[in-house]
């Protein structure tokens, strides 16, 4: 027992000192764990509250929004317009170039040292009057020389025919042969031939004369000179001596895509006048108004366009050879519509519809069919009315029944005329149109239907 004792005994005091050191690190992990589960209370119980607070949040400005909406305190600036009874031209637009409908390169006719040159460049000269003029003296010679020419002959067939008149009476006595009288009748024909070639020579020499006076041969404007007085210029010449374009009247010829053919062919096809206005390069400002002339023969197969050509009397010379421009060709015009505003029309699932607003200044949602889009123009064959007041901008921020703050724009109403020239370009439609500005009204929360 006591071996045994003495054999137990340090044992246990090792197991001892191996416990300690365990339960020492098993408190230390406890203290941790504590710790960790502090935090993530803390972290939870932070996120609660903010999302609680974001709820509420959320919940109130909803609230006030709906409020708004649906028409309670809360009434939302927009831009009104109001609709009118008119007409709405229907346009084609193109892309066209001013083209002369004549262009002349002025060329000597006859060979010669030009003396003259009586024009100005960049000058408007008429037909017929004097540009330049060649040294005429060598056709004056050969006119000399032909009439000195014609003159001999005369006398040569005066005599042949004395001579003549001679022989047929001798012949009549049997004196001479009839051989002989005829071969004076051959003598005095063939100096009637030569006669006339010398009346041609004449003739000749003489346009010759008219040739050196160089003269317009049309109305027009003259361009850079090409050749200098002094210079020896010959009939065969390809530079000429100036190019001469006609610019009243003057053609624009412009293209179409070939799905337009069909409309504009019946109307030229029945006879009747359409009317073609010419606009600046960036389609602004209108240039000159004129009308269509013909339609090309064929459609270019490469684009898939047809040619037409328009004719303008360019009275103030607005129109230059050359030129680019837009085209508005008026196709038809669609009368007795409802004229608002493009930005009043809005699409939805169930078609096009714009917001009307009532007398009490509340709106509401009224289905529209749309007739035609002419630029900024729309024109509403049903559904509205002319007088109804529709909005224009703010509409992102409307439901049906919502209150609103009416604005108009400063500009005031509109017509076809004074709207985009892009596509509205007539002055003599009898229409109007509503206004559009910037409204002073946040563009952002609604629920657009």
């Amino acid at each position: 027992m006591d071996q045994l004792k003495s054999l137990g005994l340090p044992e246990t005091g090792r197991r001892a000192e191996e416990s300690a050191p365990a339960a020492h690190r098993g408190s230390r992990a406890w203290i941790w764990i504590v710790i960790i589960g502090v935090l993530a209370l803390g972290f939870w119980i932070f996120r609660s509250s903010r999302s609680k607070a974001a709820t509420a949040s959320a919940s109130s400005s909803g609230s006030s929004r709906g409020k708004g909406a649906a028409g309670g305190n809360f009434s939302v600036p927009v831009v009104v317009a109001t609709a009118k009874r008119g007409d709405l031209p229907v346009y084609f637009n193109g892309l066209g170039t001013v083209t002369p409908l004549n262009t002349v390169t002025v060329r000597s006719r006859v060979d010669g040292q030009l003396i003259n040159v009586a024009f100005k460049e960049g000058q408007i000269v008429h037909q017929g009057d004097l540009l330049a003029e060649i040294d005429p003296r060598p056709y004056q010679v050969q006119l000399e020389q032909a009439e000195g020419q014609l003159a001999k002959d005369v006398a040569q067939r005066k005599d042949a025919n004395v001579n003549y008149e001679r022989y047929k009476l001798l012949y009549q006595e049997g004196v001479i042969p009839k051989q002989q009288l005829d071969t004076q009748q051959a003598t005095v024909d063939q100096f009637d031939g030569s006669i006339k070639s010398d009346q041609s020579q004449i003739d000749n020499a003489k346009l010759e004369l008219v040739y050196c006076h160089i003269t317009s041969p049309l109305t027009g404007r003259v361009g850079l000179r090409l050749v200098d007085p002094g210079n020896i210029v010959h009939a065969t010449d390809t530079g000429g001596l100036v190019v001469i374009t006609q610019l009243q009247p003057i053609s624009v010829i412009f293209s179409l895509p070939q799905d337009q053919l069909p409309q504009v062919y019946d109307r030229l096809r029945k006879g009747e006048q359409l009317s073609v206005d010419a606009y600046d390069r960036d389609n602004t400002k209108k240039i000159a108004t004129g009308k269509l002339l013909t339609i090309d023969n064929q459609i270019d197969t490469t684009t898939g366009t047809y040619k037409l050509k328009s004719v303008f009397n360019n009275e103030d010379s607005s129109l230059f050879p050359n030129q680019f421009v837009n085209v508005h060709l008026l196709v038809n015009t669609k009368h007795d519509l409802a004229l608002v505003p493009v930005a009043a029309v809005q699409r939805g699932p169930e078609g096009t519809y714009v917001y009307v607003v009532g007398s009490d200044n509340k709106v509401k949602i009224q289905q529209v069919t749309v007739a035609e889009t002419t630029g900024g123009i729309t024109g509403v064959s049903a559904g509205l009315q002319g007088g109804e007041v529709v909005v224009t901008d703010g509409q992102d921020k409307l439901q049906d029944g919502s209150k609103v703050i009416p604005n108009t724009s400063p500009t005031g109403n509109a017509t076809p005329a004074e709207t985009n020239a892009s596509s509205t370009p007539s002055s003599a439609q009898k229409s109007a149109t509503a206004t559009a500005s910037k409204t002073s009204a946040p563009r952002s929360g609604g629920k657009r239907q």
